[in-house]
This record gives C-alpha cells, structure tokens and sequence, in this order.
C-alpha cells in the first residue's frame, strides 16, 4: 500500500488574509486561483513586487488598518470605517484624529490594561496550589 500526500490548497481569500492583504487589490490570477500551503510559504519568504506594494501602501484590510490605528476592529466599525483603507488614509486618520479615533483608542487601552491585569492574577494563582472543588 503506498501513500501519496496531497497538496494542500487554500482559497484566495485564505491566503489573502494569511499575507495580511486586501484581496480585492491583489493580481486577477492570485484572485481566481487557488493558491498551496508551498505557494503561500514562498510568498511569505520572498514577497513579489505587488505583494511588497500592497503591504507597503494598501488598500489595507479591516483587520490591518485597526492595528495600524491601534484599535480594535469593533472600533472601527463605531467610526464609521467599513472599507480597506491605504497607508496615505490611514496616517491622515491619525493626523486628524478625531474624537471617535481618541475614544476607540482609550477603549482599547483599557482593554489591554484589563487582559494585562488578568493575565497577572492568573500567574499569581498558578503559583498557589488549587483547591479542589466541592
């Protein structure tokens, strides 16, 4: 009995957002495609032109340009913003930084602060032994 691996392939949308792109800005062939778990390894060692490009100027996607604000996606959504946005957009957005933009802002630092806090109550019960249930 011999076995044979089978390739592994994503849709173009996987791979989309496992490069981190906007899948409506890539190449029409990297749309239509199917794209290997080799083919996506590659792109991610050594990224071609239109990839650098994308990654470098957008359209970004949602997920991206809230990190790059330093918001969370939810955030973004409340700001009105709906649609990939480009490195010019997104540094304009912070350039004017509107009240929504501070307020999304503070709410996520909140948020860390409260995972942050979390996280170090946990480690300090780790240190202790459990209690069984009763």
């Amino acid at each position: 009995m011999t076995s044979h691996q089978t390739t592994q392939t994503m849709k173009p949308a996987t791979a989309a957002k496992k490069l981190g792109v906007y899948l409506e800005a890539t190449p029409a062939e990297f749309q239509e495609g199917v794209v290997s778990r080799s083919e996506l390894n590659a792109l991610q060692a050594d990224p071609p032109e239109w990839l650098q490009e994308l990654r470098r100027n957008g359209p970004h996607p949602r997920p991206v340009v809230a990190a790059k604000l330093g918001i969370s996606i939810s955030g973004l959504a409340r700001g009105g913003v709906t649609e990939a946005l480009t490195t010019e957009q997104i540094d304009a957005l912070k350039k004017e930084n509107p009240d929504w933009l501070q307020r999304e802002r503070a709410t996520q630092a909140e948020v860390r602060k409260e995972a942050a806090r979390i996280k170090e109550k946990n480690a300090e019960q780790g240190d202790q032994p459990r209690r069984p249930h009763s």
